[in-house]
């Protein structure tokens, strides 16, 4: 196996960000470097995603272990030939291994060329991910930023990055409004800003809190 390949950037990134914003800067100064890895086989990306929707991260491990142990390789002709019933013999929906034998498909048959897709520009690359079936545009700017590893994704539809920029800037809610004034503002570093808000959203600022979860306590 080769050795795993992180999320790269630097002091210009990190520069850049803290010039924009003195609360995110110290959010940087606080958690220091971060090391994320990234998944750079397309093919095998698109299938874990799509395995990995609406189940938690030990149930996405588990059914992934078994496909990868099953198939060795994960390629659209190792998925062809396993077909449907196998890859729902590995724990996941028949829906999921539909997704997954369309995708297998539409790769063999040059309907969907992985290689063309690092070409594109973040939007066409959204909107060709997008159209194929069980992607979403999270799970395309997912893909984006882990396997082709483009700089500036900050996702709207990411739960934990909602509520990394609650907790960093004090907002009960987060409209999309204000979501965009932030991705402008960390545009064009905007995958860097989403690590740490990714890290603040997990608990690496010790006493952090969440203001939407105080106003959901309410009264006892």
């Amino acid at each position: 196996m080769g050795r795993a390949r992180y999320f790269r950037y630097g002091e210009k990134e990190i520069s850049y960000l803290k010039s924009k914003d003195k609360k995110l800067a110290a959010v940087i100064d606080a958690v220091g470097p971060i090391r994320r890895a990234l998944d750079t086989d397309l093919f095998s990306a698109v299938v874990r995603h799509i395995v990995g929707q609406q189940i938690s991260n030990k149930a996405l491990a588990a059914v992934w272990g078994r496909l990868s142990e099953g198939l060795r390789t994960v390629d659209a002709a190792t998925v062809l030939a396993a077909g449907e019933e196998r890859l729902h013999g590995f724990g996941m929906s028949f829906r999921k291994a539909a997704y997954i034998m369309e995708f297998a498909r539409k790769v063999e048959a040059g309907e969907f060329r992985l290689g063309a897709l690092k070409k594109l520009g973040d939007e066409d690359a959204v909107a060709a991910l997008t159209a194929l079936s069980g992607i979403g545009v999270w799970t395309a700017e997912m893909i984006l930023l882990f396997s082709l590893e483009r700089p500036d994704v900050l996702s709207f539809g990411d739960f934990a990055i909602r509520r990394g920029l609650r907790m960093v800037y004090r907002h009960r809610d987060i409209s999309r409004e204000q979501f965009e004034r932030y991705r402008h503002r960390f545009s064009p570093y905007g995958s860097v800003a989403s690590l740490y808000l990714w890290a603040v959203a997990g608990g690496a600022l010790p006493g952090a809190t969440d203001p939407a979860e105080r106003k959901r306590g309410g009264r006892t």
